[in-house]
């Protein structure tokens, strides 16, 4: 049985995976989400790209067994860096930027020549909602992250995350990896159909880099709006 370790996106923290985490262990799985700094329940400053994954891969060391690395959205840059440590077995990413040498999860979602037919007409825009904050950080406005993150949720769910969001550094968008974990470490994608903040179809493409790929009705946080769909998937992977 592998450990499995979850990576939350920008804004989010640990806390974003508490309806997956009882699923987990009631399946025997051993399972930790992990705050980066500054996020959730952290009390460290915020840190950028190399910092977050440093963090992880300190996570990592204290375990023993291998495991499977779990990434959301800016996550999967997170875990794309942290996830040559040896102990990992297998990626996942959900939503997510599986990164290329000498791309940041900004330039993948904005500059990459596959995604020019991408049509954004109709959709909101993440961007629109960006707050500038002290030391280049952002914070987001809540609607516009409720109508992108959570469109599938109900009201009582999408005011109680949108109430917990915090900043994110503007610089962790911008940097690329060092390591580029899914070039050797067997991988999995899941398209969020629904998902209002990254495009599915760019999903698609990013999808293309990892072994294999699965695709679920969900908006950016299935974690929230389909745990059940998440935890199948990690169980599989973890008992594998």
């Amino acid at each position: 049985m592998k450990n499995v370790v979850l990576v939350h996106g920008a804004w989010h923290g640990a806390w974003c995976w508490e309806r997956v985490l009882p699923l987990m262990a009631a399946a025997g799985v051993p399972t930790t989400a992990v705050d980066l700094p500054g996020h959730g329940d952290s009390t460290l400053p915020l840190k950028d790209l190399f910092g977050d994954a440093e963090h992880v891969s300190l996570h990592l060391d204290r375990l023993e067994g291998g495991v499977v690395l779990v990434g959301h959205s800016y996550g999967g840059a997170v875990i794309t860096q942290a996830g040559t440590h040896p102990a990992v077995q297998h990626l996942v990413y959900f939503a997510a930027f599986p990164l290329k040498d000498g791309e940041s999860a900004m330039a993948a979602a904005t500059e990459s020549p596959d995604i020019g037919h991408i049509s954004h007409e109709g959709r909101p825009n993440l961007a629109a909602g960006f707050v500038a904050g002290p030391d280049d950080a952002i914070t987001l406005d809540e609607s516009v992250a409720a109508e992108c993150f959570y469109g599938e949720c109900d009201p009582v769910t999408v005011a109680g995350a949108t109430a917990r969001l915090g900043p994110q550094p503007a610089i962790t968008l911008q940097q690329a990896p060092t390591e580029v974990a899914w070039r050797t470490t067997p991988s999995t994608y899941a398209v969020c159909a629904r998902d209002l903040a990254v495009h599915p179809d760019l999903q698609r493409i990013l999808a293309r880099r990892c072994g294999s790929v699965v695709e679920w009705p969900t908006d950016h946080s299935p974690f929230l709006c389909r745990p059940d769909l998440v935890a199948g998937l990690l169980v599989s992977l973890a008992q594998e």
